[in-house]
């Protein structure tokens, strides 16, 4: 991923404030979203385009690995940033004023219920979210590289 390539944020107006927010002030301002609620830039390449896109997520922790959930706030289909790290796991996150490259993942039917109980503690709302679709929301985990 090289990053002198021009980044597509998100689509959805209020996201693509938050990010330049975010990015504006090295995460001084968009990390806590809500109190108690951090967020991260994820930065995925387009599984058709080849383009660079940048979301914000809210994230938890796993050790050094980073935890997000593809929720979509419950929509039928996955967000398009997860079925482009799908594609290629290789991203860019970044939390704060720190920016890394990474590696994702799903994560493991062993690791699942303990990330899902903790991403319910920082956005209960993920709850709601699983129950108006059919689909089984993915939780990522993103390794640092």
């Amino acid at each position: 991923m090289v990053m002198t390539e021009q980044v597509y944020d998100s689509p959805s107006p209020w996201v693509a404030e938050h990010i330049r927010e975010y990015l504006e002030t090295g995460g001084e301002k968009g990390h806590e979203w809500k109190p108690g609620v951090p967020t991260l830039l994820l930065t995925t390449r387009g599984r058709k385009t080849g383009k660079l896109r940048r979301s914000a997520l809210i994230y938890g922790k796993m050790g050094d690995a980073y935890v997000v959930v593809a929720s979509k706030g419950g929509a039928p289909e996955h967000p398009m940033w997860y079925l482009n790290l799908k594609a290629n796991p290789e991203v860019e996150i970044q939390v704060g004023p720190e920016v890394m490259r990474g590696v994702a993942r799903d994560a493991s039917e062993d690791e699942r219920p303990l990330l899902w109980e903790q991403m319910t503690s920082i956005w209960p709302a993920y709850d709601d979210y699983q129950v108006k679709t059919d689909r089984r929301i993915p939780i990522v985990v993103i390794e640092p590289a």
